[in-house]
């Protein structure tokens, strides 16, 4: 499960990468490089890019979608809980963000982490950081919804590669190829299910 990556680019670079032309908000209004999951009491935020017409556009949206779970305590009383990665996909909760082109984006990013799962001599799980060495900024294939804090999002998440497997064998996000970045903003999700799949592990790096 990735609860941590990173956008280091500016909004100039990622403009330039997504096709989005000016004007846009400025630098300052968005979060630091390292983008964490929402909070419960401290709303955080990562940018996101929407097809908004004919535009794309960026936003700034929570990373984390909002759903009700029942308590273990009490069944009865409901909690909230902030979703970030979108795994199963035949759950009607997030079928009509998947299947709805308006409630898709892309997740822009410059690196995502994985705990290992073996703790080092500290004891404590070592952090890895992945990247793809040809493109400085590449996207995971995200949804977005309304809530009562503003627009939240996740992205979708499939089977680790050879390269994320070692360090994190339950999962990895959805990164998408450039040429895939249209075709994830408007066409139909049964023409979509091809693109939920492990990135190839040697156009990635680690470190």
């Amino acid at each position: 499960m990735c609860n941590r990556y990173r956008l280091t680019a500016t909004q100039a670079e990622i403009a330039a990468t997504f096709g989005i032309r000016p004007p846009y908000e400025p630098d300052e209004t968005y979060p630091a490089p390292d983008i964490f999951p929402t909070g419960k009491k401290t709303p955080f935020y990562g940018q996101v890019v929407i097809q908004d017409g004919a535009d794309r556009k960026i936003e700034r949206m929570e990373w984390g979608v909002t759903t009700q779970v029942p308590s273990k305590r009490d069944a009865s009383v409901k909690l909230t809980k902030y979703v970030t990665n979108v795994r199963n996909l035949s759950s009607s909760f997030w079928r009509s963000m998947l299947t709805t082109p308006a409630r898709r984006c892309l997740v822009p990013v410059t690196a995502f982490s994985e705990f290992g799962i073996a703790p080092g001599e500290d004891r404590k799980k070592p952090l890895h950081w992945f990247h793809v060495p040809s493109r400085p900024i590449f996207a995971f294939a995200g949804i977005w919804r309304p809530t009562e804090r503003g627009n939240a999002y996740g992205f979708l998440t499939t089977e680790p590669n050879a390269i994320v497997a070692p360090i994190y064998p339950k999962a990895m996000p959805v990164v998408l190829h450039d040429d895939d970045y249209d075709r994830w903003l408007s066409a139909p999700w049964d023409d979509l299910k091809g693109l939920v799949a492990p990135y190839p592990s040697q156009l990635m790096g680690l470190g």
